[in-house]
């Protein structure tokens, strides 16, 4: 390589191109951010106490991380500049004057929430719309979606609230609090940064310790194992066939790819989150868990406890109990609900959904009138749900997310109910289910009633025996596997609309899940399953290890991530440049971008 190649080299570091947004997975990635570290580390050296030397700090990292959403999107990062300028001056105003707080800090969550809206939520409306007045073909727009726009903006409004409600100061310093709200590592893709969790670290000085080293190379070398080796090559070598053309695949294949998909999305996100962890932490800073073994979930709800934390935790303290949480539910909580359903039912134009949105209002309507006790549950509940639905819109702009986000909420509702039943009366529940979903298969020809009967008849004989032989762990077992199954069918309306124009998100997205959903449901042929793994077999097996990894004891992942910090920096360093040598052997052409970057 010439002196005038590793210039062009260097310039193409610093620079944007459109077709190759920068990526954790590229190399072009870590030579820049070596670049940066070293830069970083001068600045850092010598200090031992706080002062001035934070904010030059800050002001270092906050321009390397303007360069590198720069790096992903371009000039959308004057959008980040302008969200960061006017969040700063909002905290300013609340703190320091003594009246119109609560104006600014209604403003400001407006503000935020009309920006998300306009890029991430113009074309659901303007589909809406043309729906309404038949104008498909005389009004249309373009807009591009800033990547992580989802993620900088809710950590401006928590900044916004937090300042309100007094219970952090206002950074005083722009550079300071452009710092937090662009903080490189996870500005495209979480975890969602918390105002009161994240601020105090702005001032305190930099500290590395030894084993601090350790497990930030351990955090990397973890995620990217995760995306390449698991995720990357799950997608391309299989998932990604089967929902590009579901009908050319077999049955069994239809739900393999679900499941396999599901491990594919939890190694994609938590391996950004991994990476973007250990990154932080060799910058002295410390990111919220955002997973905590999900697929290890009995139910629903523990699995909403688990995945993503950070966004269950924001939608709880910033949507769930400002509308009432476990107390009431307010006139905002119904309205919510009744105003989804409507939408829902006008624009899909489904006289089944018609019926059971109006069947549900009705319920709640009759629920509120002439069961006043019950109110306060009923208010949980549908809190419970307006949460989910908003959750689900909250991963796009399409009646997909909606519906997944609806079939979670519904799942957690269950959940609820079903746990306090008596044994005898589960067991009487699970049978009566399978009888009567049995009975409308045979009356009505549906791929999804034929799903539902095999389900709840194969849930049936299991809850059955293990209420009869009392054996907590095999229970245990059985409730994670369903949780999973539960999970991994609600993702089908996730996947499906994923990578997708918003413009044509709502009609394929359906298409493909009615077809897969369709295949499922149809004739299987047993014989061709040994057939179909031995032709995958690199990718069952691969799933297997994956799945096998995930369900290990939480002690057991935690020895080895001590054992691997604390091993000598020479063997640390082989085995790193072993799993770039293993990692290069799993890199496709084109690398796969991360899931959650469209959120």
């Amino acid at each position: 390589m010439t002196m005038r190649d590793l210039w062009q080299y260097i310039l193409s570091l610093f620079s944007f191109d459109s077709s190759h947004p920068l990526l954790f997975t590229q190399i072009h990635f870590w030579v820049l951010f070596l670049f940066i570290y070293a830069g970083f580390a001068l600045i850092t050296g010598r200090q031992r106490k706080p002062g001035a030397r934070q904010t030059l700090r800050n002001a270092y990292l906050f321009a390397f991380s303007l360069l590198f959403y720069y790096k992903t999107s371009g000039l959308f990062v004057l959008l980040l500049v302008g969200s960061t300028l006017t969040g700063w001056l909002l905290g300013i105003g609340m703190d320091r004057l003594k009246h119109g707080r609560k104006a600014m800090c209604a403003a400001g969550v407006v503000l935020n929430l009309a920006v998300l809206c306009f890029f991430k939520y113009a074309y659901f409306f303007l589909d809406i719309f043309n729906a309404t007045f038949h104008t498909e073909h005389s009004i249309g727009i373009k807009i591009l979606l800033p990547v992580g726009i989802s993620f900088f903006t809710f950590q401006n409004i928590s900044y916004i609230v937090d300042v309100y409600r007094r219970k952090i100061a206002h950074v005083g310093n722009i550079l300071d609090f452009g710092f937090y709200t662009a903080f490189f590592p996870q500005l495209v893709a979480g975890p969602i940064l918390r105002a009161d969790q994240f601020v105090p670290q702005l001032y305190r000085p930099f500290f590395l310790s030894r084993r601090q080293f350790g497990v930030a190379v351990f955090w990397i070398c973890n995620g990217l194992i995760k995306k390449l080796v698991l995720s990357d090559y799950l997608a391309v070598s299989f998932v990604d066939r089967v929902f590009e053309n579901p009908l050319l695949y077999t049955p069994f294949e239809n739900l393999s790819a679900l499941m396999l998909y599901s491990l594919q999305v939890y190694a994609d996100f938590s391996g950004y989150t991994d990476i973007a962890i250990g990154v932080a932490m060799l910058m002295g800073f410390y990111l919220p868990v955002n997973f905590n073994s999900p697929y290890k979930a009995q139910n629903p709800t523990d699995f909403w406890h688990r995945w993503h934390m950070s966004l269950s935790r924001w939608l709880r303290d910033y949507l769930y109990i400002p509308l009432g949480g476990n107390r009431s539910a307010g006139f905002l909580s119904y309205f919510l609900l009744f105003l989804i359903l409507a939408i829902a039912a006008f624009r899909l134009q489904s006289t089944w959904f018609t019926v059971a949105a109006v069947a549900v209002a009705a319920a709640v309507l009759m629920l509120l009138a002439f069961r006043p006790s019950h109110r306060r549950t009923l208010g949980t509940n549908v809190n419970n749900m307006d949460t989910m639905l908003l959750g689900g819109l909250w991963h796009g702009a399409s009646f997909n997310f909606i519906t997944w986000g609806g079939l979670n909420g519904l799942g957690i509702l269950a959940y609820k109910w079903w746990h306090p039943l008596p044994k005898a009366r589960r067991v009487a529940t699970v049978v009566t289910l399978a009888l009567v979903l049995t009975v409308a298969r045979g009356l009505v020809e549906s791929a999804l009633l034929n799903v539902l009967a095999v389900t709840a008849a194969v849930a049936a004989v299991a809850i059955t025996l293990l209420e009869c032989i009392r054996a907590p762990r095999l229970y245990k077992a059985w409730n994670i596997l369903f949780t999973f199954v539960f999970i991994s069918f609600t993702r089908l309306f996730f996947r499906s609309g994923s990578n997708l124009d918003p413009a044509e998100a709502n009609e394929v997205a359906w298409q493909t899940a009615s077809q897969m959903m369709g295949q499922i449901g149809s004739a299987w042929n047993l014989r061709q399953v040994p057939e179909i793994v031995g032709s995958y077999w690199q990718v069952f097996l691969l799933f297997a290890l994956g799945m096998a990894v995930h369900w290990l004891p939480t002690r057991f992942k935690r020895r080895y991530r001590l054992w691997f910090a604390q091993m000598p920096l020479w063997l640390m360093g082989l085995f790193v440049v072993l799993m770039a040598l293993v990692l290069y052997q799993f890199v496709t052409a084109d690398l796969q971008p991360f899931i959650y970057f469209q959120f």
